[in-house]
């Protein structure tokens, strides 16, 4: 329902600029030999010519609409020129219309706050300009004015027979005794009739516009005078616009609302509203809706112009009138299908260009029942959180249509059985993104945290899909897995042609959980050490030992212990599909140029899982022969290494160190592993004495 807000101020400039027939424009400017010719645009099917969906001026002139057919079409006009949308998918590709409605607002954004209301329509508030301009030149001592700017409509101006119409418009910019108010509109005019005039002389389309107080007259008055046209409604005309204006026209007055209006209150036109009280509406239509419909009576309205040059949503459907109608799922699921790649399309096409991306998926379907005509548009809208990737969504609109379906068929008592028809069909499926978003500034994928980069193998594309999925939201069964932070596609190879192979031939030998990783279902080769670069040489050839910086050690043991970490939850089941955080270290060690890691042999094992789920892990890293083992302990706060040799500086890593806010980021399975690996041990929890139920049935005390 609309929403009632209150009119801040009656100064404001806002304009409403519509597009004259778009759809023919665009195909004039590919074409210009239809220029001046009757033309129309029509759909891609063959029934009777296609459907007609836009309709020059001059095929409006030979009783040509868009509610006809082609067929029809040359009937009335037998010269008329029909020209195809573009197909795609078996359905109308619009981008091109798209495409050039984005040129048009590009024009119209250079003068103040641009809202894009569709494809061939544009809000402008227009008030500070105009304020500017009324302040550095003063109308009433301008006297020359573009001839554009005089063909201009001002409501309630009357022209006497034989006067000249663009002197009286002359007269009324002119005027020293205008009000404030009219003034700032006769700018708002001149400002106005600019920006058509650039978007003609840029774009090579015209367009109409009304200015006014706010939006709601300004969008009545646009559409006027056409084509090529301005209108302007200044205060004092507007209960005269609206006395006759039939209640349908106006906006949110063309469904049920203005059809209750019209059959409870006998209200035909929104002059008819001024005899009902506030009050008396708020009975009627609730405090909201009653105080809505006072105020558009007196032209009053707060919307604002909400400054938004790009869509709220995005969105693809088809429909499928009589004989073409779905009755089974599977036709269903081919064309959701061919719905979902188009949306899919756009979606990246948003992400590249505006680096926004939507939250929710919606299915809207229009389906019926045989033998029952109130069944028709009864079929209901089913959403959930979007997940990127064109297999993921058609997969998510397939159940939701599912889930619609039952709930139709429901409600007439009836079950779909697989491709069964049950009587039922389709005649309209549509698609649609929308909750748009901006990326926040500074999302990145998760590797940059750990100074790693993929391997050679990745894209770019497959980059931005690891930041959508720590972007958007999960997926809608909510279930618990690594798509928030690698794509199901994301698959990591070794080039062949690094040495890798060999490499992890030699480490497979020697790490246990090297071994184990490449068992896991989903983690081949992701929790492997990988030497750093030319190291692999050194451990194939046996090159002599060298001992290790205290420093290095201790960039080697903490990527041990992330593999440790990793290993959780391998033991005695096999791992479905889950990641570790400890793929993303693997690369990590590769940056460092200076670690001089020469034959060391890293075995881990990890402990026995506890009651409560904390695990112990032991790390020894075996060194030349004059030092011993040493051990490290990560039940510890600190890990600390015992018999170090003398003359080098004991290494210890504090785990307080780890910055909360990264883990916060991490899918839910792999912040648990973390929280149990840095959960410190609980202490026994020894009762006080006293504080058990037993203690008042000891046998020392007295019944």
């Amino acid at each position: 329902m609309p929403v009632a807000r209150r009119e801040t101020c009656d100064g404001r400039v806002i304009a409403h600029v519509d597009m004259d027939c778009f759809y023919v424009q665009v195909e004039q400017r590919k074409q210009p030999n239809l220029r001046g010719l009757p033309s129309a645009v029509i759909q891609y099917n063959s029934y009777k010519g296609g459907a007609l969906i836009a309709v020059s001026y001059e095929a409006r002139r030979c009783g040509v609409k868009r509610s006809m057919r082609g067929d029809e079409a040359k009937e009335a006009c037998p010269q008329i020129q029909l020209v195809q949308v573009p197909v795609a998918r078996g359905k109308a590709d619009l981008n091109s219309y798209r495409n050039a409605g984005s040129e048009v607002v590009s024009v119209l954004s250079q003068k103040g706050r641009c809202e894009r209301a569709s494809i061939d329509e544009v809000y402008l508030d227009l008030t500070h300009a105009a304020e500017t301009m009324l302040m550095e030149t003063p109308l009433d001592s301008m006297q020359d004015f573009e001839d554009e700017v005089l063909k201009s409509h001002v409501l309630g101006l009357e022209i006497k027979d034989g006067s000249d119409a663009k002197d009286e418009v002359r007269k009324w910019l002119c005027r020293s005794d205008a009000s404030y108010q009219d003034k700032l509109l006769a700018c708002g005019a001149l400002i106005v009739c600019d920006l058509r005039m650039k978007v003609l002389k840029e774009t090579e389309f015209t367009c109409s516009a009304g200015i006014a107080h706010n939006k709601m007259l300004a969008k009545l008055a646009s559409a006027m005078n056409k084509p090529a046209q301005q209108t302007v409604v200044p205060q004092s005309s507007v209960e005269g616009l609206l006395a006759s204006l039939p209640i349908k026209k106006m906006k949110h007055l063309g469904g049920k609302l203005g059809s209750s209006l019209q059959s409870d209150l006998g209200v035909n036109t929104v002059g008819d509203l001024l005899q009902f009280s506030e009050e008396k509406l708020q009975q009627w239509y609730g405090i909201n809706t009653g105080t809505w419909l006072w105020n558009i009576a007196r032209g009053i309205s707060g919307e604002e112009v909400e400054g938004r040059l790009l869509p709220k949503s995005h969105g693809s459907g088809k429909t499928f009138p009589g004989p073409q109608a779905l009755k089974t799922v599977d036709s269903v699921q081919h064309w959701l299908n061919q719905l979902c790649e188009e949306l899919n399309e756009r979606l990246h096409s948003d992400l590249d260009q505006n680096k926004r991306i939507a939250q929710t998926l919606t299915l809207h379907a229009r389906a019926y029942k045989t033998g029952d005509s109130d069944s028709h548009r009864k079929f209901p809208s089913k959403s959930c959180p979007l997940r990127y990737g064109t297999r993921k969504i058609q997969e998510d609109a397939l159940i939701l249509f599912q889930a619609g379906l039952r709930d139709f068929l429901g409600f007439y008592n009836c079950k779909a059985h697989g491709n069964e028809n049950n009587n039922w069909g389709v005649t309209s499926l549509s698609v649609s993104a929308s909750k748009l978003v901006s990326i926040p500034s500074g999302t990145h994928s998760i590797v940059k945290y750990f100074g790693g980069s993929f391997p050679s193998s990745s894209t770019s594309n497959q980059s931005l899909d690891v930041v959508i999925d720590e972007a958007a939201p999960s997926s809608p069964s909510g279930s618990g897995n690594c798509s928030g932070l690698v794509p199901n596609e994301f698959e990591l190879e070794y080039p062949e042609d690094t040495g890798m192979k060999d490499s992890k031939a030699c480490l497979d030998q020697q790490d246990p959980l090297c071994h184990l990783s490449c068992k896991a279902d989903g983690l081949t080769e992701e929790s492997s050490l990988v030497s750093p670069s030319g190291s692999e040489d050194r451990i194939l050839h046996n090159e002599p030992h060298r001992d290790l910086p205290a420093t290095d050690l201790r960039r080697v043991s903490n990527i041990s212990s992330l593999k440790a970490v990793g290993k959780k939850k391998t033991a005695g089941k096999k791992l479905q599909g889950n990641c570790s955080i400890v793929h993303f270290f693997n690369n990590y060690h590769n940056s460092q140029s200076s670690l001089e890691q020469k034959n060391v042999k890293i075995s881990s094992s990890l402990g026995s899982h506890s009651a409560d789920n904390s695990h112990s892990t032991c790390i020894q890293v075996e060194m030349p022969a004059e030092h011993p083992h040493e051990e490290f302990d990560t039940n510890k706060s600190r890990c600390s290494v015992g018999n170090m040799p003398q003359g080098r500086q004991d290494w210890s890593y504090n785990i307080n160190e780890i910055d909360p806010s990264i883990i916060n980021e991490l899918p839910p399975e792999i912040q648990q592993e973390f929280q149990i690996w840095l959960r410190p041990h609980k202490r026994p929890n020894v009762a006080k004495r006293g504080s058990s139920i037993t203690h008042y049935f000891s046998p020392d005390k007295s019944r």
